[in-house]
């Protein structure tokens, strides 16, 4: 394959978006899309029970659920 053929190649592939066919097509670019948006999906859904973030030091911070008051 050409250099050239090759940057096209690559430009297509990473302007690829998901589409809901994705899981009824065989090859592994639509593989890969409908399973990572199944992971984000689901972690979307089903959210964080104890969310934390990791400080600048490498410390996990916890995130407090707070309510509106």
């Amino acid at each position: 394959m050409t250099n050239s053929k090759n940057k096209q190649e690559s430009t297509k592939i990473a302007g690829r978006h998901y589409h809901t066919d994705d899981y009824k097509r065989q090859d592994e670019l639509s593989a890969g899309l409908a399973e990572t948006h199944e992971q984000v999906s689901d972690a979307y859904f089903e959210g964080e029970i104890k969310a934390t973030i990791e400080n600048s030091e490498g410390k996990n911070i916890e995130i407090p659920r707070k309510g509106y008051e």
